[in-house]
């Protein structure tokens, strides 16, 4: 989980812009004791650079964050109800292929 503090910057995505290095819109806050929101601004940030490579799946994750964020990177991490959904995904990805069945073009391919 994402530890912090009250006075920590929390931060939402809104949008990324199609450039090299993405710039992003966030909407960023901070709380108090009383969990109101006290302090709240909209900025243009810098996505983060950060990535992380699976060589077994051959995929590449980018931290959804910006550049320079407080913390772990969004892949370190952990969200069980993320990772439940993107298993879930995964497995039904699974069955339906199975259903399918090779198409013409999987010919050639090997299966794993």
């Amino acid at each position: 989980m994402g530890e912090h503090t009250d006075e920590t910057e929390h931060a939402a995505h809104l949008w990324t812009a199609e450039a090299q290095p993405p710039p992003g819109l966030w909407f960023l806050w901070t709380g108090n004791d009383g969990g109101l929101r006290v302090h709240h601004r909209f900025a243009t940030l810098t996505m983060c650079p950060a990535r992380l490579h699976d060589l077994r799946e051959d995929s590449r994750r980018w931290c959804g964050l910006f550049e320079d964020h407080p913390g772990r990177h969004s892949f370190d991490v952990s969200d069980p109800l993320r990772e439940l959904l993107h298993e879930r995904i995964r497995r039904e990805a699974r069955r339906r292929t199975a259903e399918e069945g090779p198409g013409p073009d999987d010919e050639d391919r090997e299966t794993p």
